[in-house]
């Protein structure tokens, strides 16, 4: 193992957490940038002795695609609970869907997980992995099978495809 590898096992998570340290502090002054990238690199350290398992994408332009797909729903999303709270809290229907389904990975379910706690109007409550249940909270729930058939269609059915 080479010693850059061994200081420094997951480039990547140590500049994204250098990154968010710098978002999140608004500064770029020198004390600041050095203490995020010995943050970054300390806890990417810290996360490799848990000696997480690889992820295996299988399909870079699908996932592209399904990030574009979920940045968009996500600024619709934000329309329409702004349109919700200026309408007023007596027009909301809200409810819990549970969603049957197919996707078993962990990174594909972690993703899911993010997808929909993301999106505005939306929460993952709790996931049954013996059934392989998804259960939701929707703010403005009309119909729980236009529900299930979107997050079945428009994620599942793509994380399936990019993880397992």
């Amino acid at each position: 193992m080479s010693l850059l590898r061994r200081w420094l096992p997951y480039p990547l998570l140590s500049a994204l957490l250098a990154l968010i340290w710098l978002v999140l502090n608004q500064s770029l002054s020198p004390g600041t940038v050095l203490l995020g990238m010995v943050l970054g690199v300390a806890l990417a350290r810290v996360f490799g002795l848990l000696h997480p398992p690889k992820a295996r994408i299988r399909n870079y332009p699908l996932a592209a695609r399904l990030l574009l797909r979920v940045v968009y729903d996500i600024v619709r999303s934000n329309f329409a609970v702004a349109r919700l709270i200026l309408r007023g809290a007596g027009q909301v229907h809200s409810g819990f869907v549970a969603i049957p389904l197919a996707l078993t990975d962990r990174y594909g379910l972690a993703v899911l997980a993010c997808i929909i706690t993301s999106t505005p109007g939306t929460i993952w409550v709790s996931y049954d992995p013996a059934a392989n249940v998804l259960l939701i909270h929707v703010l403005d729930l009309v119909d729980e099978a236009t529900w299930i058939g979107t997050i079945q269609q428009r994620y599942e059915r793509p994380l399936l495809e990019i993880f397992q």
